[in-house]
């Protein structure tokens, strides 16, 4: 009768778990969810339920991963890579309240996605979240060379030459493993380019 009443206590929490998905959640309400599966994993091996006992270890562990990387900002990273925005946006729109929704360390990052997915559409409205993201902090050198340089290309099209300067080498600095080496030369070889065009312009 208890192993009964464990595995249908266990499938609920494990329903309630693959809701999370389709739910805008706040990470108290996901750790809570998470410690009942934890719970209900233990019990359910006190009990001999060895089959669902490690199933449920999979769920808790997927379940506390959660908490720590929110599955729509990865799936959102995911589409952003294979270039398909739509998708991209699709599931980073699913975050409605990021303060709740993410743990402080991803608050950085999350503005960093939304501002490469509004460069796409309108480079000079995507300012305000590479500058937002760098105020919040973002914890990976290249993220804060890839912030810094897409500021550089952002004043660099306003021809603010002294800004694009300063942006460029500050990426080049937080780029510490050069994984945005050729892009950074790129850009400063453009900057080059523009500053001949102006002493020709002049003469």
């Amino acid at each position: 009768m208890l192993k009964r009443a464990n595995k249908r206590i266990f499938a609920r929490l494990l329903s309630a778990h693959l809701r999370i998905k389709s739910i805008n959640m706040s990470n108290i309400v996901r750790i809570i969810l998470s410690t009942l599966l934890l719970i209900g994993t233990v019990a359910l091996f006190i009990y001999g339920q060895w089959g669902w006992g490690i199933l449920g270890i999979f769920v808790t562990i997927l379940a506390f991963v959660t908490v720590f990387f929110n599955e729509n900002m990865l799936l959102a990273q995911f589409y952003l890579r294979k270039e398909n925005m739509a998708k991209a946006g699709q599931w980073l729109n699913r975050i409605t309240h990021y303060e709740k929704q993410l743990i402080r360390a991803q608050h950085g990052y999350y503005h960093l996605l939304l501002g490469l997915m509004e460069s796409q559409k309108s480079p000079m409205q995507s300012e305000k979240y590479f500058k937002k993201a760098l105020s919040l902090g973002l914890h990976m050198g290249h993220n804060v060379a890839l912030a810094k340089l897409s500021l550089a290309g952002i004043a660099m099209a306003k021809r603010n030459k002294r800004e694009a300067t300063k942006y460029l080498q500050e990426a080049k600095r937080a780029d510490k493993n050069k994984l945005l080496a050729d892009q950074i030369k790129m850009m400063k070889d453009q900057m080059g380019m523009m500053d001949r065009q102006q002493q020709i312009r002049y003469r």
